[in-house]
């Protein structure tokens, strides 16, 4: 994981390391064109992936849409044969950071009325 996080590092990549527990997942975040909403997308490095025709790497294809935004955005990310991420695209949004996703989550939180 530490890989990712340096070929990918800095604002705005989209990556984040796994939460405590889950050594498989791979999250990237996402903001739909038009769109504040921010979405988490999970991506299973042991389960997600399908070997490229070439048998040189493998790619996964994800659909994201969240409830507020009505728009599909798709994330199509390949990686190599040591499931490191060589290329990422995404149809319809932007890739985000953590920060970005974990702000939207706390603008979201009821807030008290004086």
């Amino acid at each position: 994981m530490q890989f990712l996080k340096n070929l990918f590092g800095g604002g705005g990549s989209g990556l984040s390391s796994s939460p405590s527990g889950d050594s498989d997942g791979l999250y990237m975040y996402v903001r739909g064109t038009g769109c504040d909403e921010v979405v988490r997308v999970r991506i299973n490095l042991r389960n997600d992936l399908s070997e490229t025709d070439d048998g040189k790497g493998y790619f996964v294809h994800k659909l994201a849409r969240g409830p507020k935004c009505p728009r599909n955005m798709d994330v199509t990310v390949h990686f190599d044969l040591r499931r490191n991420i060589v290329e990422r695209e995404i149809d319809g949004g932007q890739y985000v950071d953590a920060a970005a996703y974990q702000a939207w989550i706390a603008s979201q939180a009821p807030t008290e009325e004086s």
